[in-house]
């Protein structure tokens, strides 16, 4: 009998690495395309989840017989949420607000079974920054750093020497928490090839 694919439900190139980083090449990449628009009084945590679990369903749709993971990043300051800046203005106001101060970064995973049994959590994990200096805010901003990011930035890059103190999973933050990404996958079933009888 053949083995259950396994479907990554994104087009994060950190989302791949990290999978393989642990060991894990997931059979095909199916990017799912829904509205991540944000529900009234919606929390951040709750947010992460249904995307996570919005980007789960819609790619199971499209692979019923398959294991299919999705994931959502985001940063929150409060009950506000940062999201990829679109320009280089929103992303200095990003870095600003964050420099010097604590926040959240939230990652909602979630996984479809074949048929259709699911499962997800969300990992948050607090983040301190130091106060940035407006040269280390320009030299951040020229280095375009914080294109594609959540927050306006990438721990895993230039960013990482600005983190003061991190409580939590740090490839949650990156963009998948590689921990509780596995505990899902085999609570559900999954197994890696080399794991097979």
């Amino acid at each position: 009998m053949a083995r259950p694919r396994l479907v990554l439900a994104s087009a994060s190139p950190r989302r791949l690495q990290l999978l393989r980083q642990a060991g894990v090449d997931p059979d095909l990449v199916d990017p799912s395309d829904i509205d991540e628009t944000p529900g009234k009084d919606e929390t951040p945590r709750r947010l992460a989840l249904r995307l996570a679990q919005e980007k789960a369903a819609a790619v199971a749709a499209r692979h019923p017989d398959a294991f299919v993971l999705g994931s959502d990043t985001l940063v929150a300051v409060g009950r506000r949420v940062l999201n990829k800046p679109a320009d280089e203005a929103e992303a200095r106001r990003m870095l600003s607000l964050l420099s010097g101060r604590s926040h959240r970064v939230m990652t909602g995973v979630a996984v479809v079974a074949p048929g259709g049994r699911a499962s997800g959590r969300v990992v948050e994990t607090r983040i301190t920054f130091k106060r940035l200096t407006e040269a280390e805010l320009d030299g951040f901003i020229a280095s375009r750093d914080w294109e594609d990011a959540a927050g306006g930035y990438k721990i895993h890059q230039r960013a990482g020497a600005f983190v003061t103190s991190l409580q939590g999973s740090f490839t949650g933050v990156v963009g998948l928490p590689l921990y509780e990404t596995l505990a899902l996958l085999n609570g559900l079933g999954w197994r890696a090839p080399e794991t097979l009888a």
